[in-house]
């Protein structure tokens, strides 16, 4: 397995995925705390640092980078400052920004404030629901031309309006008309919010963690027989290829059709953070898929690049070279 996994790592270079989704910009405020307030019983912030990282899809698109691939993002941003800073954000990475649609809203921006490590409050500024429908059709369009050099795609919902119905139904009508003409298959991942989940069906894999899972099939997951049938409900529901849910402790489950479920033990050795540990998942998946990689293989890769990415602290990504020293201190256990 291990050799699988370097030579699946090895050939995710250069691979080019589209990232669909709800585009976040994380704003991260550091400091340290040394006092309370007079003015009321709440911890006084002495700030040290401020940053900006890219969140959401973004992120996604980050940790393909990260990963020695390549991607483009498709996504509603504001006509605001944070939308520049996003762009410069994704031109540091050598992405293009043509894939943004500006809309009449609010780009999304997520401010938490750290101190002594720990995350102490978070506060949101965005709209969510539906576009306007000039701005939904420009963002269909950009998908249906960009999916033409796509080696495989991403869904990243947070729920915020952009992952329609008629987005995801004309996606997977590209998407076919695409395999046709080029003869491979193109893998649809999806990160889906548990909110209309008949969106998704048709996708090649849904990748909802447990919660997700839980609320997705109403159903409460205590042990290996809940866990299959939440898969199998998400599978036949959804008309998908495979369902992986992701367990925190508990690692991975997933369940292609007609196959057992592959339950993958946790690599994290320490959690810190599980901020955009999904958005680290989803990238592995779509370039070990995009790469010829099994499933099984993909998860696999997928559930070590977790791994990493919860030791760490704030919106993280994995590099090529952390994953492959780790996957090789892997192998010399074994």
């Amino acid at each position: 397995m291990t050799t699988h996994l370097h030579n699946t790592a090895r050939n995710m270079a250069g691979k080019k995925i589209l990232v669909i989704g709800d585009i976040i910009v994380d704003h991260f405020i550091w400091g340290s705390v040394n006092r309370i307030s007079p003015e009321a019983p709440v911890p006084v912030v002495n700030v040290n640092r401020e940053e900006l990282l890219l969140g959401g899809g973004a992120n996604v698109l980050h940790n393909i980078y990260a990963l020695g691939g390549e991607a483009l993002l498709c996504g509603i941003v504001g006509a605001d400052e944070m939308s520049g800073r996003l762009r410069d954000l994704l031109a540091g990475l050598g992405t293009s920004d043509r894939g943004l649609i500006t809309a009449d809203r609010p780009t999304t921006v997520k401010t938490r404030v750290v101190a002594q490590g720990q995350q102490m409050v978070r506060f949101d500024r965005e709209q969510t629901g539906s576009p306007e429908p000039a701005v939904v059709e420009a963002l269909i369009r950009c998908v249906e031309e960009q999916v033409v050099s796509a080696d495989a795609v991403v869904i990243s919902d947070y729920y915020k309006g952009v992952i329609s119905q008629s987005l995801m139904e004309r996606l997977l009508v590209a998407v076919h008309r695409v395999e046709q003409e080029r003869g491979v298959q193109i893998p649809v991942v999806v990160d889906p919010k548990p909110q209309a989940p008949e969106r998704f069906a048709g996708a090649t894999l849904i990748t909802p963690n447990q919660l997700e899972a839980e609320r997705l099939t109403g159903m409460t997951i205590t042990n290996e027989e809940e866990l299959v049938q939440a898969a199998q409900i998400l599978r036949e529901r959804l008309l998908c290829e495979a369902v992986l849910i992701t367990r925190g402790e508990a690692g991975m489950a997933l369940l292609e059709a007609d196959a057992e479920i592959v339950t993958i033990p946790t690599m994290a050795r320490e959690v810190f953070d599980v901020t955009g540990a999904g958005d680290t998942v989803v990238a592995a998946l779509a370039l070990a898929l995009a790469s010829g990689a099994s499933l099984v293989d993909a998860a696999a890769l997928a559930n070590v690049a977790a791994g990493i990415v919860v030791g760490k602290v704030g919106t993280a990504t994995v590099g090529i070279n952390e994953l492959q020293a780790e996957l090789e201190n892997e192998g010399e256990k074994k």
